[in-house]
């Protein structure tokens, strides 16, 4: 999906009258090229790990070449679930209640036994995550108690802790913020046909609807829309992000995760969200990079 995103991204720019070109590090040697090129910006369109979890940003830091997006540090916030959730509860942003259980503390202290804990914090029905990764790879919903032990090893294998997160019923809705301070675009209400937004609801072609704006009263999207400038602000995203929230029956909005490095396909939600407030792919693109060279 990164490169989907990264040859559209190439071309709105080259329409844009910059002479952009495309770099993908499975294929050259990143730091060589770089410095034979001295790119005066550098658009981030890497996904998952590395690409969002600060590695990239620190390199690029490192290099001294400026780049698009949020930084280092909040990108490693952003990225690791669990460190994301303890900012956003520190700054009185609602998202699930939750516990984390360590692979290495499964291994070494008998974290097993403090399953069934769990469940009495967190309730039943549940989500299970991977504390790093993205695409939902990883996730798993549990309805049953004795299927936990079962999610939290899916979990693992993907990332060195799992989040054990309340599930929380409602609709789902997503909201892209663009420039620094970021503005917000029209929230995207996400209903996906097999009842879970998983990896294949999200890249299955028909496997989705979306609706944008949200179909929501005026005073929900208002409060969807301050519960997405606050989770920006406490994570300190620039340039381009993206908030993931369910909004219960009663209107109140909970925040699931934010993504600094949204994706950039026709099918993307943040490129659908800015159709929907009037801006071509191109004019979006304009915005991440006026916003970005303005530092």
């Amino acid at each position: 999906m990164s490169l989907r995103g990264g040859h559209r991204v190439t071309t709105a720019l080259e329409a844009l009258g910059h002479d952009a070109w495309l770099l993908d590090p499975a294929d050259v040697k990143l730091v060589e090229t770089l410095r034979e090129r001295t790119p005066e910006l550098c658009w981030l369109g890497l996904h998952g790990k590395e690409g969002e979890d600060g590695t990239v940003q620190r390199l690029l830091d490192l290099l001294g070449l400026p780049y698009t997006g949020t930084r280092a540090f909040d990108c490693e916030l952003t990225f690791d679930k669990v460190l994301a959730k303890d900012v956003l509860r520190r700054a009185g942003v609602p998202t699930p209640v939750w516990v984390v259980i360590e692979g290495w503390a499964l291994r070494d202290l008998g974290a097993g036994a403090a399953l069934a804990d769990a469940i009495d914090r967190v309730g039943l029905p549940c989500m299970v995550k991977p504390s790093r990764s993205g695409s939902a790879l990883g996730v798993t919903p549990v309805m049953r108690a004795t299927d936990l032990a079962a999610a939290v090893m899916s979990a693992l294998s993907f990332s060195g802790a799992a989040v054990i997160e309340r599930r929380v019923q409602g609709t789902e809705v997503s909201v892209a913020g663009l420039g620094t301070p970021v503005q917000l675009l029209p929230p995207v209400e996400i209903v996906p046909k097999g009842g879970v937004y998983d990896y294949g609801a999200r890249y299955t072609a028909g496997a989705t609807d979306y609706f944008t704006p949200a179909r929501l009263e005026p005073d929900v999207i208002s409060r969807v829309r301050e519960v997405a400038a606050a989770t920006f602000d406490a994570l300190g995203t620039r340039d381009i992000g993206r908030v993931d929230m369910i909004v219960a029956p009663d209107g109140s909005p909970t925040v699931l995760e934010a993504n600094v490095s949204p994706g950039m396909t026709e099918t993307s939600l943040a490129p659908m969200a800015a159709h929907a407030a009037g801006l071509s792919f191109g004019e979006l693109c304009d915005v991440v990079i006026q916003s970005a060279t303005s530092r």
